[in-house]
Order: C-alpha cells, then structure tokens, then sequence
C-alpha cells in the first residue's frame, strides 16, 4: 500500500538496536544483549516493534491525540456531525 507523501501523511520509518545491560549483584557478572527495534511513525500513531523472549515478534502502539479521535470516528464514536460539509443525508 502506498500513501501519499504530504505534510499530514508524512512516514518515518527507522530501525535502531539498543543494548541491554544487566549486572548480576551477586557474581559482578554483565549480560549484553542487542536488542533490534523497529519504529513506524505517522501524524496518527506511534508503532514499536521487537522480538520478546521467545523470538516472536512484540508490537506496541502509542496514539497521538489526533490518532484517538479518528479511531473514535471509524468505529463510530465520534462526533456526530459532518466535518467536511455537504456529504450529510438529506
């Protein structure tokens, strides 16, 4: 699927790694490990994307304010009224 690429539309996508690391208080011992991330941004919303323990793939999305209220509106929550003007039912 290809979006227009405008001002309102306009895509990041970027993938990082970051390194976790934990220090075992008891022997000294640090753990490494490279963790791949994945992010996918538009005007709506916010999407993380990784591995979790088991290799599968774990995703979470964060909405930006504006992304909440046209979930609002495709699922039927939203404001009442025509936005756009003339696409009423008469």
């Amino acid at each position: 699927m290809t979006l227009p690429v405008t001002e309102e539309y306009h895509l990041f996508c970027k993938r990082a790694e970051r390194r976790a690391e934990v220090r075992d208080d008891r022997t000294g011992r640090v753990y490494r490990r490279e963790l791949p991330i994945d992010y996918y941004e538009t005007a709506n919303f916010l999407k993380l994307s990784g591995e979790n323990m088991d290799g599968s793939v774990s995703q979470i999305v964060f909405f930006t304010p504006r992304g909440v209220e046209r979930v609002k509106d495709i699922t039927g929550k939203g404001l009442d009224h025509d936005r756009c003007g003339g696409h009423g039912h008469e």
